[in-house]
């Protein structure tokens, strides 16, 4: 494995863990573990809610992921001018979304939650079965900073790198993983989840400080040697 592969999957695992933890989603999951087991008697029930919810949005993303970047690379036409074009690209497009994680731009992206009171009665009917379609569901309301990372960072870095499966693979388990934390601490008890989710709320603000730092200070390199030609 190549260094440069190594990091692409690292990459993709931590925006997964970013998008996760970032505000928007992180209490949408929480909502949705709390609400789909309110029901339910034992801990194990709710963890095990948990992880299927876990696992719905994992897969969400993963597919969503390996769709786009597999018909991109797909297409003759398409892929050469990626291969071709992507690393001068990719220097405008991290410095954009490092702006936008710091605070530095902001853009409007609303969308409504592809989930239906209707639905969400039907899903919470089929008790602990149902997170897993709740979850497929809930991973597909994106809010700004989850599109910015999905659309704006990960898929540019998994075309680049021509992997249409690992790296989707790695981000779905990337956001799954504080999920399936908050799924354990929700099994113990509200006061636990409280004073979880007001510690991660600060981590979250420092993760994405240096994630936004990173991703400008790499664009700046991309664009310098792949557009200026100044450095190699």
């Amino acid at each position: 494995m190549t260094d440069g592969l190594l990091i692409g999957f690292l990459s993709a695992l931590w925006l997964g863990i970013l998008t996760s933890i970032s505000p928007c989603p992180l209490a949408t999951n929480i909502a949705a573990i709390s609400f789909i087991s309110r029901d339910l008697a034992t801990p194990r029930k709710v963890f095990l809610t948990g992880t299927l919810y876990t696992l719905g949005r994992a897969v969400t993303y993963l597919v969503l992921g390996a769709l786009l970047v597999g018909s991109l690379l797909s297409i003759p036409h398409v892929s050469n001018l990626l291969q071709r074009y992507m690393n001068k690209l990719l220097g405008p497009i991290l410095i954009l979304v490092g702006m936008f994680l710091l605070d530095l731009l902001a853009f409007r992206f609303s969308t409504s939650a592809p989930v239906t009171e209707r639905m969400q009665k039907r899903m919470t009917a089929w008790g602990i079965w149902g997170a897993a379609p709740l979850g497929m569901l809930f991973a597909l309301a994106f809010c700004p900073v989850s599109a910015a990372l999905f659309f704006g960072s990960l898929i540019p870095l998994a075309v680049r790198s021509g992997s249409s499966l690992a790296l989707p693979s790695l981000y779905g388990i990337g956001t799954g993983l504080p999920v399936l934390v908050f799924g354990f601490l929700i099994a113990l008890g509200a006061q636990t989840v409280s004073k979880a989710f007001n510690k991660l709320t600060h981590v979250e603000r420092w993760a994405r400080a240096v994630t936004g730092g990173i991703f400008i200070v790499v664009g700046i390199y991309f664009s310098l040697a792949h557009i200026f030609a100044v450095i190699s």
